[in-house]
């Protein structure tokens, strides 16, 4: 079975082809990081106008491709939430038409779904069960996972994202966007021992996040310095650095509950923040400490990419009996529905 994957949740646009037999075949991603860079984020309806533009020249490229050969697709998997709702609309429009073209199945998949998958297309897979954190700019989760389409959401953000309040304290300190690699570059040249910020939600029970006091105490801190004027480029990097630190212990304290409280042995990390070299080099050393595994899929698809959704969409595919002979073309598919909301329990 050939899987086209289309992304467009939010600001970057990507299409793969996944094969049942063969694996990842090829994938292609645009960015929208230029484009949003000036306002400091996503601006919405910029990046639904982006989506517009790009998509059916990725899709063509992909289809066109050396790698797929001309290979007809089985079906189209399209990213139908959570997101951006224009952003969203952009890939449900153009993967239902194709699909209906075509006359094949249209695959609504789920976003977080497809990163939680994502360490699945590396060569040594996790084996199911483990428990996944799922960390990006608008989710922070951690996931039970039980096998394939068998989820139980353990804790989650109550306010700001991760990725989030990395993008809003790299704003504050003129960091640029986005934020969690300038943050991690800027980090690299502080002093540890100059500010500790607090590690929220730590000493309460449960596995829930929230980042907006921490956020709040940067703020105050960053403020105070500022109108010392003492904010030089050397104070800048110490609270960058006490910033990253705090999250990524705060992360790590919350994975290594999980695994306690639930037994498992294994780990997988996935999402955007996925992909910041310090939160990996910790959750390794947790996991060690209690005996686990942790896995991660490859840095270019813990960002928001194209494979995640096609191999996402060829999960679910297996999940819809007789998908590849049932009649394609229904009223649900002609509908152009998203949920920009969608819980990971709701699939």
């Amino acid at each position: 079975m050939r899987i086209l994957g289309i992304e467009t949740s939010c600001d970057d646009t990507a299409a793969a082809i996944y094969d049942s037999e063969k694996g990842l075949i090829v994938h292609r991603l645009s960015s929208q990081i230029d484009l949003h860079r000036q306002y400091g984020g996503v601006v919405p309806e910029l990046a639904a106008r982006d989506h517009i533009c790009t998509l059916m020249p990725l899709v063509d490229n992909v289809l066109h491709s050396p790698e797929n050969g001309g290979e007809k697709m089985d079906a189209i998997a399209y990213t139908a939430g959570p997101g951006l709702s224009g952003a969203l609309l952009v890939g449900a429009s153009i993967g239902k038409s194709l699909a209906h073209a075509w006359g094949i199945p249209a695959v609504a998949v789920h976003h977080m779904e497809g990163h939680l998958l994502a360490p699945m297309l590396e060569e040594t897979p996790p084996p199911f069960p483990f428990i996944a954190l799922l960390v990006s700019g608008g989710h922070t989760l951690l996931v039970d996972v039980e096998d394939e389409g068998c989820y139980q959401i353990l804790g989650q953000s109550l306010d700001d994202a991760a990725g989030e309040a990395f993008d809003k304290t790299a704003k504050l300190l003129n960091l640029g966007y986005p934020g969690g690699p300038a943050i991690s570059k800027v980090a690299q040249g502080g002093d540890a021992n100059r500010f500790h910020f607090p590690r929220p939600m730590v000493n309460r029970p449960g596995l829930d996040f929230s980042f907006s006091g921490l956020k709040t105490h940067v703020r105050t801190t960053t403020q105070k310095i500022r109108e010392e004027n003492q904010l030089d480029d050397q104070t800048v990097a110490d609270i960058a650095l006490a910033f990253e630190l705090a999250v990524v212990d705060t992360l790590g304290i919350k994975c290594g509950r999980a695994l306690k409280q639930t037994g498992r042995k294994r780990l997988i990390i996935a999402g955007g923040v996925g992909a910041n070299q310090r939160l990996r080099d910790h959750l390794t050393k947790v996991t060690a400490d209690l005996g686990a595994q942790v896995f991660y899929p490859r840095s270019e698809f813990c960002t928001d990419n194209g494979a995640m959704i096609a191999y996402a969409g060829y999960v679910r595919s297996k999940m819809i009996p007789d998908s590849n002979t049932s009649n394609p073309i229904d009223s649900e598919q002609a509908s152009f529905d998203v949920k920009p909301r969608w819980s990971l329990e709701n699939i």
